[in-house]
Order: C-alpha cells, then structure tokens, then sequence
C-alpha cells in the first residue's frame, strides 16, 4: 500500500489507522500482532522513539527507524485561565499553527475531569463573522496524524498516563475548522478513537461540531462514531446568511429536514449551539423564533452559549438580563436549554483567538524599525 510521506520518504506512523499500520506492516514481512503492539505504544505509552518500544525486537525497531517516524506538534505557546482552561498554539510540521483547548470540570466527589476541544482545519472556509478563525480563511485539512496528535500533546501535559482511568474523559470537535469539510480524515480518526489498545474513546465520549455540511452529515449519522452537535445561531435564514455566509448556502429549512431523518441512537439528542450576540439574535422574538425550530426537530436540545467579546469584534456580549429573559421562554416552552458557563475569559480562548494574537505580535515585531548600534 502507498501511504503519504515526509520529504526524506519516512513515514509517520501516527498518521495510520490500525487498518492501515498492518497492512503497511504487512507489506514489510512483519505478523498481524505487531500492529497492535506499535498501536499501543503509539496512542496508550504515547511513545515518541521507537527504541522506547521495549517488547519490539531490536532489529525490528531499527528498521522502523529507517522508514518511519513519530512526529508529534511543537507547542508553541500556553495559556492557563484562572478557571483552568488551558489553550495550546501548536506547530505543525509545514510551519502552520492551529488551537486545542483543555476544559476542567469538578465532580461531585471532587475529582477534576477534561475536556478537550480540537481542530481539525488550519484556518476555515465558512467565514462565520463572529468567529476569529472565519476572519482568517482556510489554509488546508489537518491530517489524521495532526488531529489525533492534539490529544497526545493534551495527555501529555496532564501526565494523564493511566489509559484505563483517563482523567482526559470527553473530546469535542468544536476547535479550528468544519469537521465535515475534512470528513475523510475525521471519520479516521473517529474509527482509530475507538480501537481498543489505544486512546479507546466510547462514541458516546465524542461530540462534533458542524454548521451544517449535507454530504458529511449523513455520513457522521450513518457511522455512529459521535454525537452531534448544530452550530445554528441564528433562527431564520436572513439572520444566518449575515452571521454564518458559508453555512447559509444550505437552506435553514433544507437543513432542519434532514436533522429529522438523522440516525440516532437510545437517549441520544442533537444539540444545537446557540451563541448569544448582544442586540443582534439575544431578543424575545429571536427566541420564539429558536422554540419553533426545536420544536420542529424531534429529540433535541440547546446550549445557550454567551459571547466572549474579542478585540476588533463588531459583536459584543449580551447582559444577563437578556440572557435569562432569552432562556426563560426557552424553558416555558418545555425546551431543554442550558446556558453552557463561559471558561477562559482571562486568556485568549476563543476558537482562533490565540492564533489571531500570535499573528499581530509577529507583525508587530517584523515591521518595528531596527535600531543600529
């Protein structure tokens, strides 16, 4: 089998499902079950040199070396919030840098648990206006290597070494990107999510986020590998060709058809994601406008989400009292709504927000005059 490969013609073996990593494997003279030792050090030991491998024979584990490798993002930089939320800005291999997000939740028993938010895009084709990543366009699809590498860089930093009791529990493909206009690779990584073996995520630990993307999104259904979620923010189609361009081009109406024929399974729900923009889709009417969508789509539910202002946004965020007034009549409609608590305030944690800053102090400083000794 022909598989992508660097530069120097090595390949990374992170970028391989377990399918793919035996038949390549395979094609090297090498049995079935060494596939799923090279898996677990991979994505369980998030080995980073195969001579760490230490049940791989030495010979084995040198010709590896001669044709493969481990190639991992460099962290660039990280913000920690004073809630906890922590984002990374990560390089990848061709220079190019995207987010991921580690959210914090405390049990009731008092044990922290993650959730991690990531990319699956450089940049993005949709051009949602409130959206710092929309602002910047769309570079190219991450590969099922630098997807799924989010996690390990995640992990890693958390010193989350016990696959069977991960404090890493829930991921959301709500970061840099439309998840379905990468959906080669997204339902890749979602089938390597669930090896065993491996980072061994139940779908039911896995949400992902889309606009709206028709081909895509029969594709998620029919597949089972995760929840889905509607990013929607507007309740009629004039709102939402101003606010999401990209996403307007398939009719509200078409869209809303096709949730209602969308698989799912026992006690699971569609959820649609309603940012709240202060003055613009946060008034009474909008939310009677929202209750008639809900109610025209079966089992589902919404997550009211407040702005968190960026600089140089035209939007703002809403006051409470709209907030509440606007989740009220959700409620009185016998709607679930639940307003999802804004994390990361204090650091650069809107989606592409981190990237944006990077960006500007980097031009900054390229176009500050240089002073001669």
């Amino acid at each position: 089998m022909d598989f992508a490969r660097r530069a120097d013609g090595k390949v990374n073996v992170l970028d391989l499902t377990l399918t793919e990593l035996r038949a390549w494997l395979a094609d090297m003279g090498e049995p079935r079950f060494r596939a799923v030792q090279l898996w677990q050090w991979l994505w369980q030991y998030m080995a980073r040199s195969f001579q760490d491998m230490t049940n791989l024979s030495r010979d084995f584990r040198k010709r590896l070396e001669e044709c493969a490798c481990i190639d991992w993002p460099q962290v660039d930089k990280v913000q920690v919030s004073s809630d906890g939320t922590t984002k990374f800005l990560l390089r990848l291999a061709d220079n190019e840098r995207i987010e991921t997000v580690l959210i914090p939740a405390t049990s009731k028993s008092g044990n922290v648990r993650w959730t991690q938010c990531l990319s699956t895009q450089v940049g993005c084709a949709m051009g949602c206006t409130f959206c710092s990543t929309g602002t910047m366009g769309f570079t190219r699809n991450m590969t099922h290597a630098e997807i799924l590498s989010q996690i390990l860089v995640a992990r890693d930093y958390l010193h989350d070494t016990r696959p069977q009791w991960p404090v890493l529990r829930n991921l959301v493909f709500m970061g840099m990107g439309e998840p379905l206009l990468n959906y080669r690779n997204l339902e890749r990584v979602l089938l390597s999510l669930n090896e065993n073996g491996g980072l061994n995520f139940s779908p039911r630990r896995i949400t992902v986020s889309t606009c709206g993307i028709r081909k895509g999104l029969q594709e998620l259904g029919e597949s089972g590998l995760a929840f889905l979620a509607i990013s929607l923010h507007a309740p009629n189609q004039a709102l939402r060709e101003r606010l999401m361009p990209g996403a307007a081009k398939w009719h509200l109406d078409d869209l809303l058809d096709t949730l209602n024929s969308y698989p799912l399974k026992t006690r699971e729900r569609i959820t649609f994601e309603y940012l709240l923009l202060g003055g613009v889709n946060d008034s009474p009417e909008e939310a009677r406008q929202l209750v008639r969508i809900v109610h025209s789509v079966r089992k589902s539910k919404i997550n009211l989400i407040v702005y968190n202002s960026t600089p140089g946004s035209p939007y703002k965020a809403p006051s409470e009292e709209r907030v509440l007034a606007f989740e009220k009549i959700l409620w009185d409609a016998g709607i679930t709504a639940v307003i999802r608590k804004s994390k990361g305030r204090d650091i650069d944690a809107a989606c592409g927000q981190l990237k944006a800053s990077a960006l500007q102090e980097e031009a900054a400083a390229a176009a500050a005059p240089t002073v001669s000794a």
